[in-house]
């Protein structure tokens, strides 16, 4: 696992801030300069505006609605620490643009690294033992408890970080105390021996705040007492991911972070992205959220002190199918989910 300092110290953040000046005066000559592959050198070469009619494809939007291209995008956030791209989870076009993204963002500055979800903090030394090589994807798998679509829509960044030598923070809390949590509230954090309760972010705030606010109103089915242990569970992996960033940072403060995590964590300034500005609010933080390609430029005004927009990169896709038509299977897919619970162990 990482060792994290709490907090960056005066004369590096003003190397970094030297640094990322630097870099930005000169990353038009950097991007023409460097010796990309051909897939690179048609992401910068593509016209702005790209057609979405597949699942495959995207098109980026800056937060006023104007239609960019990868090499504008990536010049645009060069002083950014933190770049949240949310995602909804196996769309092909969301993952192709992370892809895409990361590797325009390295052959822009070679100080990236990429932050993910999808593995947690008590598997950082299976990752880290992946990036030298010392063990093969499918130990990766195994013992990373790597998600059931990692070869589809993983791996391929993964390689990316790998190939160009880059580190990856594994961000995450594990699931099995996250599942814990949800059912026995908040208070199951105290019961965790000291090395488990290190997988999780020091400070977990479960309080009043938008963010809570919009979670609550998107459940739907639980009483109460059941939801409140389900936001619970949510923020811990907010505040984790946002920990476990923010200690890199501090730690390596000329790195410039792009974290992937579903939708619902990142949208809006709100989970992940609050989670890191109350721990370090001198961060610049960008934020990219998968839209429909055919949703008017709205954003959530009800939490967003009735701004019209939002200050969020959109990245317009086809929206996923819808899963249910019908309620009764809709109840008997979440009858399922619930018996995933059947063999979890909670510390008594």
């Amino acid at each position: 696992m990482f060792t994290f300092s709490q907090l960056p110290s005066p004369s590096a953040s003003v190397f970094k801030n030297y640094k990322r000046s630097l870099m930005s005066v000169l990353l038009a000559s950097a991007l023409a300069g460097c010796a990309a592959s051909p897939s690179l050198d048609d992401i910068n070469k593509s016209s702005v505006s790209q057609e979405v009619t597949t699942y495959f494809n995207y098109n980026l939007q800056s937060p006023s609605g104007q239609d960019i291209n990868l090499k504008r995008f990536v010049a645009d956030i060069q002083d950014a620490d933190v770049v949240l791209v949310g995602e909804w989870h196996t769309h092909t076009g969301i993952h192709r643009f992370q892809t895409e993204l990361l590797q325009s963002m390295i052959a822009a500055n070679d100080n990236v690294t990429l932050s993910m979800e999808q593995f947690t903090r008590d598997k950082q030394a299976i990752v880290n033992a992946y990036l030298a090589s010392e063990i093969g994807e499918g130990t990766l798998i195994k013992q990373g408890n790597a998600w059931p679509n990692y070869t589809s829509d993983y791996r391929p960044l993964v390689e990316l970080a790998k190939t160009n030598k880059i580190d990856i923070i594994a961000a995450n809390a594990p699931k099995n105390i996250i599942r814990c949590i949800a059912k026995e509230g908040i208070g199951y954090v105290d019961k965790l021996p000291t090395d488990e309760r290190l997988w999780l972010a020091e400070n977990i705030n479960t309080q009043a705040s938008p963010y809570k606010t919009h979670f609550m109103a998107s459940m739907h089915h639980g009483d109460e007492s059941q939801n409140e242990n389900k936001f619970a569970s949510q923020v811990t992996w907010d505040e984790t991911m946002a920990e476990s960033i923010v200690n890199y940072l501090a730690d390596n403060p000329n790195k410039q972070v792009m974290h992937i995590a579903g939708k619902f964590h990142t949208e809006n300034g709100l989970g992940t992205a609050a989670s890191i500005l109350a721990r370090a609010p001198e961060l610049k933080v960008v934020i990219v959220t998968p839209v429909d390609v055919n949703s008017a430029l709205i954003g959530n005004s009800a939490l967003i002190g009735n701004k019209e927009t939002t200050n969020d990169y959109r990245l317009q896709v086809i929206t996923p199918p819808k899963q249910f038509v019908k309620e009764a299977n809709m109840m008997a897919s979440f009858k399922d989910l619930s018996k995933r619970n059947d063999k979890l162990v909670c510390i008594e």
